[in-house]
């Protein structure tokens, strides 16, 4: 055989001799061929430096072996742990990550999803801006699982945060603060609305008044607008949709001379990288990311016929698996302001 002519499966056949077809298998779908057999196929695959086509690949398997994952901002340290999480699984499965930054946008999200439909077997939506009706829509010709959504009949991923902002304002009341300020994300973020819901019913089980302002884009130069109107708003403490707001607003207020935790408290949601080296010290719910990525990935899989060898049998068949957050108290929340009268 010449030195530069391409391996292909026939090459791989005659040295084993066995059928193309049972080559494609073991080199693609291993599960499905004897162990023996499996393990002289790859080894004569190795040998004689067989490259597989992944294209071909999936004409003869119907596989790619590969998964979308989809996030609104790679940007967002919050999706480093995500795509950790994600990428750790499906490589222990010996699939392959595809990995789209949608940028907030839910147009370019469903274009992406269009676009990768032979390219994937199925795809992870993480925080997707994309309406229930458009999800499930396209759920009935890709597997798909969702983290932070919840529509009718899609597998999905949910992180406790609703739980965390309950905790982050029994914090808060247990200091002293009856005046608390939810700093708003994204209207089309469906956390955003859960979270909400959430701390308009604790503040009504506390007897605390809570209010709204934003919406804000999750980044953090949205944090010095946000802080502006939490001091117009005289709120004592604030609730942050995420940690790059809670950053941003950090800034702003000491720009303000606005001292933090002695005049205004300030909690934010994911307890991301550098959380805990802001000036003072982010007070942050912080929520099990990287797993969120490894049990979707698990829970795709295993819809795929092809769940990964890890520790997480008892979740991949759920419709839904939810994941507590707690709160990291730091030392940007602090007792409530003294009341002065004059």
């Amino acid at each position: 055989m010449s030195t530069t002519a391409k391996v292909t499966i026939r090459d791989v056949a005659r040295a084993t001799g066995v059928a193309p077809s049972t080559v494609s298998r073991a080199l693609s779908l291993p599960d499905r061929v004897n162990r023996a057999t499996q393990e002289r196929i790859q080894q004569a695959a190795k040998d004689l430096g067989y490259v597989p086509n992944s294209q071909a690949r999936a004409l003869t398997s119907g596989r790619t072996r590969a998964v979308a994952v989809l996030v609104s901002d790679i940007t967002n340290p919050f999706y480093f742990d995500v795509i950790r999480g994600t990428q750790h699984q499906l490589a222990g499965a010996g699939w392959t990550q595809l990995l789209v930054d949608t940028e907030e946008s839910a147009d370019a999200e469903l274009r992406a999803l269009t676009a990768l439909a032979t390219k994937a077997d199925g795809a992870v939506l993480t925080a997707s801006r994309l309406s229930d009706v458009q999800i499930a829509k396209i759920a009935e010709r890709t597997p798909l699982v969702v983290v932070n959504r919840r529509p009718s009949g899609v597998p999905s991923v949910l992180i406790d945060t609703p739980g965390g902002v309950e905790q982050a304002l029994e914090h808060l009341v247990s200091l002293g603060h009856h005046d608390v300020l939810y700093v708003s994300g994204p209207d089309t973020s469906w956390s955003n609305q859960r979270r909400w819901r959430a701390l308009v019913g604790a503040g009504r089980r506390l007897g605390v008044r809570v209010a709204r302002v934003g919406p804000y884009a999750p980044f953090v130069d949205s944090g010095a607008a946000a802080a502006d109107a939490a001091v117009n708003a005289g709120a004592t403490a604030c609730i942050c949709f995420n940690d790059l707001i809670a950053i941003g607003m950090l800034t702003r207020l000491r720009e303000r001379h606005v001292r933090v935790p002695e005049d205004m408290s300030i909690v934010g949601c994911d307890d991301i990288f550098g959380a805990d080296f802001c000036n003072p010290p982010l007070t942050t719910m912080t929520s099990p990311i990287e797993r969120a990525g490894r049990v979707a990935v698990s829970m795709l899989l295993a819809r795929l016929d092809a769940a990964p060898h890890d520790g997480l049998h008892g979740e991949q068949l759920r419709d839904t698996v939810v994941l507590p957050t707690h709160l990291t108290v730091r030392g940007s929340t602090g007792p409530a302001p003294a009341v002065h009268t004059v």
